[in-house]
């Protein structure tokens, strides 16, 4: 288990302690199912990871075992979600998902989705889970097309492993430079 460091010290202790529990990171892989499952609208995707190596992690170097922590839950924890969602829009179907209230893409944005898994394929899924504001997009026309679970799940947590890797880099850079 990895020890949290916290490096933000004026918080109300319940989240210290929250924190510095063992339970962490089992909040953190909860956050990532959801964010994975596009359910989490409340936060930014961009900024767990992040935001996470900054409270629990080591911004001084990327391969740091917390760090790692952190970016292993999130790639497991979305890739999760995102496989939930996936069989959603499998079993349900599209006209389904756009009833949801809870699924917030408008039928034109899924449209344009659409275009690019026919355009690109399932690479679109690695390619987008690796984009800024895209993440996940790509989920739902995949669960829509024939594509195997298994390929599903490896472009996912591939696209996923990149962008995490790629946001801690950032963060520990900008941390360097600072």
């Amino acid at each position: 288990m990895v020890t949290p460091v916290l490096q933000v010290e004026e918080m109300p202790a319940e989240f210290q302690q929250l924190l510095e529990s063992e339970y962490a990171l089992l909040v953190l892989l909860g956050v990532f199912v959801l964010e994975g499952a596009m359910l989490m609208y409340f936060m930014p995707s961009e900024l767990i990871v992040p935001g996470s190596i900054f409270l629990i992690g080591d911004t001084s170097r990327l391969v740091a075992p917390a760090n790692l922590a952190i970016i292993a839950i999130a790639v497991v924890g979305a890739t999760i979600g995102q496989y939930a969602l996936f069989k959603v829009a499998r079993r349900g179907g599209r006209e389904y998902l756009l009833q949801k209230r809870w699924f917030r893409i408008s039928e034109a944005q899924l449209d344009r989705f659409d275009g690019w898994f026919e355009r690109w394929g399932p690479a679109a899924v690695l390619l987008s889970n690796t984009l800024l504001f895209t993440r996940g997009m790509l989920t739902v026309p995949a669960g829509l097309s024939d594509l195997s679970d298994r390929r599903f799940v490896a472009y996912s947590a591939l696209g996923t492993l990149s962008f995490e890797l790629i946001l801690a880099g950032l963060l520990v850079f900008a941390g360097r430079l600072l």
